[in-house]
């Protein structure tokens, strides 16, 4: 028998934990699911059994398929499988497994298998076989057909077999998702986005545990050029992927630290500076009505990041500041940056606002109320009012979408059917 339409199969774990609010979670992940698959030859998501499923009409767009579900938080793995109707007769239970059989064997025809074992999750527990009762059976059928031997702990190849009402699927390989929550499920906040290797893996970090994120970055033009812009706008347009979309706010910072320069000493210059960051970062935050600040800090890292430079730095905004990297070290967030794909953009060169007016030995120290008296001698609330008129706002797309299209995609993205 041969195998049935492809179909993607995939698995959700953290969310269906979430009891009386899994509905929302699984509905913004199908639909972040539909939006990342857009323009691909599929059909509509649907739902069953802690799965989605998604028919794929030719199976020469899997690997674009693969690649884009594979940034999809909320997913914990998914596959390329073959769907076959099943009987849902208890007394036709080996029968079924055994057509089932001739079609993974099927499937394997042209496979070199050294070892191999077969996975089963028999959602549909009215089917009369339990799951170690299909193993043995399809694996009896595999091993006859192929020869190869039976390995439970490190085969080459799993068969992964799905039972669900009227229907099964099988697949060869499983690929691992990106874990974590649906973006859209935890709200919005603003991270602060720096051309270096730590913040753009905070931002990920946030993501991943169910934020929708939008990027302020600060820099020096005209004091400095315009690299660090640019460097800013590759590293948000890495990250959206991850996301769909997002804004990026791209603040003139120069003048606000010459200010800072002129009314005070160098060693709490930094501190101001970062007061004066979080500050405008708020408003801008406010404005997008984002929920929290997120930072690439990392304990000890640089002068500004000891405990008590970052209370007072973080004393300036009324809004929660999250910092996922806090407990961190240097090597662990490279690995990182790394994995997901912002460590070669990060380590470019560039002039950014941090290399402007910077002292060369900046207090690790900072108290409160000798940061708010040297603050007094400026103009805050201009400073703050001068800067955010002035950000520029950049609407980063995947795939370069404009509003129209998001207005067609966000109306696509209702279209979640569930299984029939």
């Amino acid at each position: 028998m041969a195998a049935g339409r492809s179909t993607l199969v995939l698995r959700y774990h953290e969310i269906a934990l979430k009891g009386g609010n899994r509905p929302f979670f699984v509905r913004r992940l199908a639909q972040n699911v539909e939006r990342a698959l857009a323009g691909l030859p599929v059909g509509s998501v649907r739902r069953a059994s802690a799965r989605l499923l998604v028919v794929l009409h030719d199976t020469r767009a899997w690997p674009e398929a693969r690649d884009r579900l594979a940034r999809v938080f909320g997913l914990a793995n998914f596959a390329l499988a073959h769907e076959l109707p099943l009987a849902t007769r208890t007394g036709d239970a080996e029968a079924e497994v055994d057509r089932l059989g001739t079609a993974v064997v099927a499937h394997l025809r042209d496979v070199e298998i050294a070892s191999f074992r077969v996975q089963t999750k028999r959602s549909d527990k009215r089917f009369a076989l339990t799951s170690p009762e299909v193993n043995r059976r399809l694996g009896a059928a595999v091993q006859q057909a192929t020869g190869a031997r039976v390995d439970l702990d490190h085969a080459a190849l799993t068969v992964a077999v799905d039972i669900l009402p009227g229907r099964a699927f099988f697949s060869v390989e499983k690929v691992a998702g990106a874990g974590g929550l649906p973006v859209g499920t935890s709200g919005r906040v603003c991270a602060l986005l720096s051309g270096g290797i730590d913040s753009p893996v905070a931002a990920w970090r946030l993501m991943r545990r169910g934020c929708r994120v939008d990027f302020v970055h600060f820099h020096a033009v005209p004091f400095l050029d315009r690299t660090s812009q640019e460097k800013a706008s590759e590293l948000a347009r890495l990250l959206v992927r991850w996301e769909g979309d997002a804004d990026l706010h791209l603040v003139p910072f120069g003048e606000a630290q010459r200010q800072i320069v002129v009314a005070v000493g160098r060693p709490l210059r930094v501190v101001l500076y970062r007061r004066m960051m979080m500050r405008i970062a708020e408003a801008i935050a406010r404005a997008t009505r984002a929920e929290a600040l997120v930072t690439g800090e990392s304990l000890g890292q640089v002068a500004s990041q000891t405990l008590a430079n970052l209370a007072v730095i973080e004393a300036a905004a009324t809004l929660p500041v999250l910092r996922p990297l806090i407990g961190t070290d240097k090597g662990e967030i490279s690995a990182e940056a790394a994995r997901i794909g912002t460590f070669e953009t990060s380590i470019l060169p560039d002039q950014d606002c941090c290399s402007l007016f910077v002292p060369r030995h900046p207090a690790t120290r900072a108290h409160l109320d000798e940061v708010l008296a040297l603050e007094a001698r400026l103009d805050v609330a201009a400073l703050v009012a001068q800067a955010v008129a002035a950000t520029e706002r950049v609407r980063l797309r995947v795939g370069g979408e404009d509003q129209e299209d998001v207005a067609q995609r966000r109306a696509a993205e209702a279209r979640v059917q569930p299984l029939a």
